[in-house]
């Protein structure tokens, strides 16, 4: 946790982060491109029987520290926050099978990044979304 200075309103702000960790397993493959295509554009990754992962994701949720409180946000929620978007849409899964969202999407990082910020957007409160 960092303190980052008085807002506006001379309220002072912090972020407070937590780290996840998960394990998938993918393969590299875009449906609208042949067989040859995947292979040449995603070389080994494309294997159909896919290659596995391990990810860490930190969250950082930043706001005036709640002079009843002490907190930006309480970390016991955060980490159920992250555990509900991250942890169990993900943890173990084959992302193209098991999680609807890949289905048409290539299960790169960069949207696997995507769909976790799309499901801490469903489950955050709102003043924490931007």
């Amino acid at each position: 946790m960092g303190v980052a200075g008085a807002s506006e309103s001379c309220w002072p702000q912090a972020q407070v982060s937590h780290l996840v960790s998960f394990s998938t397993t993918h393969q590299l493959h875009n449906k609208s491109l042949s067989n040859e295509e995947n292979l040449k554009l995603f070389g080994k990754y494309n294997n159909p029987n896919g290659h596995g992962h391990n990810y860490k994701v930190a969250d950082t949720v930043h706001g005036e520290i709640d002079p009843v409180t002490g907190m930006v946000m309480n970390l016991t929620d955060l980490k159920e926050y992250m555990q509900e978007a991250t942890v169990k849409a993900l943890d173990h899964k084959n992302l193209d099978l098991d999680v609807p969202y890949f289905a048409d999407v290539v299960s790169m990082t960069e949207n696997v990044a995507v769909y976790i910020w799309e499901n801490l957007q469903k489950v955050l409160p709102e003043f924490f979304i931007k």
